[in-house]
């Protein structure tokens, strides 16, 4: 068991910074995933973490010890590579007690060891295989097993299943849960770019600046909860990062700023209410509004937008629509459940509820939402 605390961290490879004071604390047995565009730096702060690249600046944590400059392992972690990092030359047996016979383990405990995590993993008929008699998913369960035979404190995966298949990277996300729950006293850290499994293996996630801001690239986004950075984006990075498919966004004028309500303008001359307070902004001053394409629904059940379909992406359970406005470019995506009969060209309405809309200013900061979001599950830690 082992918590492991961020100070101030930040790296730079010469003149170019890659991470920006990121300050995060990972608690004993969380599951925090690393998440962000590719570039973002976080794989290299997972880096940072194992021992494999230093500070630049700040101070790392593990188990309440510094460890901003010990050597990897001192530190009590244990990596899991996205490349497996297997011994081609050895069995998994061996693969798998390697460390082990490296630290001088009992030769018993290592047998006990290996037998009662092949069986978890259900690798026990390949211990005597070599990895090039193993499938993609096979090979990542060894490389998870030859981690959890050390029982670190901390557990570091960098992108484990981004080489595998689709099927099977569902089938090893449940795994991957699984084993969570079962030695639930190691903290995990865990990097993807794949926001799917960062949702669903998260307790709390740590979202990295990536893209056109070259002042906020690799500076923390938003930390929280799966559903509260869903739910309560901070920011417009962090609302069309979380989702798919990702959040529309309609360029406006703000009319109208209330605490409960607030009225924007579209340049189409349209007025839609936002459940947002917006009072710190005047009125004519430039927003964007938000909406998630599932809370965007097809017909005129309250105020509402209309275009032309230009686009069906069909999805089996449901149908993302994209709707055109006159001037032919797209406007928004609408996800109707099940096969929807709409037909390339049809004119259709689309309502906005205002109780599901997000505003931003100009810089690109939400403005805080005014419905009741208390059911949401949020952190208790």
């Amino acid at each position: 068991m082992a918590t492991v605390q961020i100070q101030g961290a930040s790296m730079s490879y010469g003149a170019v910074s890659v991470l920006r004071g990121i300050d995060l604390h990972v608690r004993d047995g969380e599951f925090c995933v690393f998440v962000g565009p590719s570039g973002c730096g976080k794989s290299t702060l997972l880096r940072c973490v194992a021992g494999l690249e230093t500070l630049t600046e700040g101070q790392l944590l593990i188990a309440g010890r510094d460890m901003t400059h010990a050597p990897p392992a001192q530190r009590g972690v244990a990596l899991v590579f996205q490349s497996y990092a297997l011994f081609p030359h050895l069995t998994v047996r061996q693969n798998l007690s390697f460390g082990l016979e490296i630290a001088r383990t009992p030769k018993a405990v290592i047998a006990e060891k290996i037998q009662s995590v092949a069986q978890v993993l259900q690798l026990t008929p390949l211990l005597d295989r070599k990895p090039k008699a193993l499938s993609g998913g096979q090979k990542q369960r060894v490389a998870i097993g030859r981690a959890i035979v050390r029982e670190p404190g901390v557990f570091l995966f960098d992108e484990p299943l981004s080489n595998l298949d689709a099927g099977l990277r569902v089938q090893t996300r449940m795994e991957i849960a699984r084993l969570h729950r079962e030695y639930g006293r190691a903290s995990t850290i865990y990097v993807t770019h794949d926001q799917v499994e960062a949702m669903t293996l998260a307790d709390r996630i740590l979202l990295l600046h990536s893209g056109d801001d070259v002042k906020r690239w690799g500076s923390v986004a938003q930390v929280g909860s799966p559903m509260e950075l869903f739910h309560r984006p901070v920011s417009r990075f962090v609302a069309g990062f979380i989702g798919s498919t990702k959040m529309n966004f309609l360029p406006g004028t703000l009319v109208q700023a209330g605490t409960a309500s607030s009225r924007v303008r579209l340049a189409s001359g349209v007025e839609l209410d936002a459940a947002v307070d917006a009072t710190r902004l005047p009125p004519g001053a430039a927003v964007t509004l938000g909406i998630r394409p599932e809370h965007a629904r097809i017909g005129t059940g309250g105020q509402h937008l209309s275009g032309s379909v230009q686009w069906q992406e069909r999805l089996g359970d449901s149908t993302d629509i994209h709707i055109a406005w006159t001037d032919g470019a797209t406007a928004l995506v609408a996800r109707a459940s099940g096969l929807h009969a709409a037909t390339l060209g049809q004119r259709l309405a689309v309502t906005l509820p205002a109780d599901q809309l997000h505003l931003f200013d100009t810089d690109g900061r939400a403005l805080p939402r005014s419905v009741d979001l208390s059911d949401l599950p949020l952190p208790t830690h």
